[in-house]
């Protein structure tokens, strides 16, 4: 005697045929039946998935697991590339990091300086700004992720930053002795300070404010005594 089919168990069966009759059905649901993605199109797929884990869920809790599935990539794709999450979050920040050429040079110190700075605030409010914000939180308090941010990561902003005072000393409108990696660093760091501790990055005018009030005096000739 033939086995008793359902009304549900039928619905089932013909589903399953439908699903092997489509190629496109039949690979949806799992992404090693896809085509396989190389190169930089796995890799952007990768440091987005990365960046979302990042927002959604912080450092603490992101796993190289998460970011395959979201990924839609094989655990194996992610290793062969970043030995664990610290090399893979690193390189996925520093790719949406602001471009730091061709810096302003409009012969005026002050445009740009602001011209710059206004650069980063974009960059930092752009669609991964709270990603990058809770990593600069991370960065802060586990030092593995200290470390591998010095080691693997330059400082892009300051380097900018320096890279336009030289050219302003070239002028004379900077003084030799500003041109150090702390004072270049100052406009970045109060920047990210404030982005940290107001959740939201400075203003124009907030920019053109620091610029006035702090960059300037410091780096300007002084007057002779």
């Amino acid at each position: 005697m033939w086995p008793r089919i359902d009304g549900v168990a039928l619905e089932q069966q013909k589903a399953v045929k439908r699903v092997s009759a489509n190629p496109e059905a039949r690979s949806a649901g799992d992404f090693r039946r896809r085509p396989r993605r190389r190169g930089q199109a796995l890799h952007e797929a990768i440091y987005q998935a990365t960046l979302d884990e990042l927002t959604e869920v912080g450092y603490a809790e992101l796993t190289m697991d998460r970011v395959a599935a979201r990924a839609k990539a094989s655990k194996g794709s992610l290793y062969r590339r970043w030995p664990s999450r610290v090399e893979l979050v690193v390189e996925a920040v520093r790719h949406v990091a602001p471009e730091i050429t061709p810096v302003p040079d409009s012969g005026d110190l002050r445009a740009d300086l602001i011209a710059q700075l206004d650069r980063f605030a974009e960059a930092m409010a752009g669609p991964q700004a709270e990603a990058v914000r809770g990593m600069f939180l991370e960065v802060i308090r586990n030092p593995e992720l200290l470390a591998a941010f010095h080691k693997q990561q330059h400082d892009t902003p300051r380097e900018a930053m320096a890279e336009i005072l030289r050219l302003g000393a070239v002028r004379g409108d900077v003084r030799p002795e500003a041109l150090t990696p702390m004072i270049a660093g100052v406009g970045p760091v109060l920047l990210r300070q404030h982005m940290l501790l107001n959740g939201a990055v400075m203003t124009h005018q907030e920019i053109e404010e620091l610029v006035d009030e702090v960059l300037l005096p410091i780096v300007q000739p002084r007057p002779a005594s």
